[in-house]
């Protein structure tokens, strides 16, 4: 059997996780060492693949908890920290965390911030302090995730879309990304912002009320809002986004991030 059908094999019926311990191992490894993916772009859409989560769940279930070192640090967890990262070229800050499992392109810095199993973060991406990289999220390049930033795991069920940001995305302080949300290349959301697969983003941009759920359009200008819902105790004002512009390629050229931030008033 291949180590794929192993793995599902095993994630079916725990009586046999025994028999693929081995194909767990060398996936896990692989995905350690970035040559295969939770998650990938093929053809221009995103595919998930399901038996490297299943994969996951099964090294979790076959581990055990023990007590670890991580320089100064003491630990007691089923699975390590990465190692090897000065050969790898990637830069973290203690007491920030890259758990064994997630890969980091060179160049990737991660402050005291986290970075969990089966999370793809691509090169040239900043994790500011206190900032989290859920379980399979996928990272690309040249993207700053601000301090605070919640990006949601997606481990569960093996078929779903993990949270995945575009290149050159910037994630303002505090803001929460979950359910397997997508944000385009290039956007920008600001400080607070709140992304489910439910919470309605409102195009504010046009006149013909387009509206967005789980997924941000490249470059755009995001903020977090609220919109009326009637209750039989009153009015409740509930979470949505709002676009309020694009960020334009010429613009890019011409000035600074920061002076693009302030052209749209977005606290970052």
């Amino acid at each position: 059997m291949s180590d794929r059908q192993l793995i599902e094999a095993a994630y079916a019926d725990s009586a046999l996780i025994n028999d693929a311990r081995q194909a767990v191992e060398r996936t896990i490894a692989l995905l350690d060492r970035g040559e295969i993916r939770v998650a990938e772009k093929l053809n221009g859409s995103w595919t998930v693949n399901e038996w490297i989560k299943e994969a996951i769940l099964v090294y979790f279930r076959m581990t055990e908890l023990h007590e670890m070192q991580a320089g100064p640090f003491t630990y007691y967890d089923k699975i390590p920290t990465k190692t090897d990262l000065a050969a790898q070229g990637v830069r973290v800050v203690p007491p920030g965390t890259v758990r064994y499992g997630a890969f980091c392109e060179p160049g990737v810095v991660v402050m005291p911030g986290y970075v969990n199993i089966g999370a793809y973060v691509g090169s040239g991406t900043m994790v500011d302090t206190w900032a989290t990289v859920g379980s399979c999220a996928q990272i690309g390049k040249d993207v700053h995730i601000a301090g605070g930033v919640g990006i949601g795991g997606v481990l569960e069920p093996p078929n779903a879309r993990p949270v995945i940001i575009g290149d050159g995305a910037f994630i303002g302080s505090r803001c929460i990304v979950t359910e397997g949300a997508m944000i385009g290349d290039g956007a920008i959301l600001g400080a607070n912002t709140t992304l489910t697969a439910s919470i309605p983003i409102y195009d504010m941009t046009t006149s013909a009320k387009t509206e967005y759920r789980g997924e941000i359009p490249a470059r755009a200008v995001v903020v977090q809002g609220s919109r009326p819902r009637e209750f039989e105790g009153g009015t409740a004002y509930l979470q949505c986004a709002y676009i309020i512009g694009y960020r334009s390629e010429e613009t890019d050229k011409k000035v600074s991030l920061n002076d693009a931030l302030r052209t749209f008033g977005v606290s970052v």
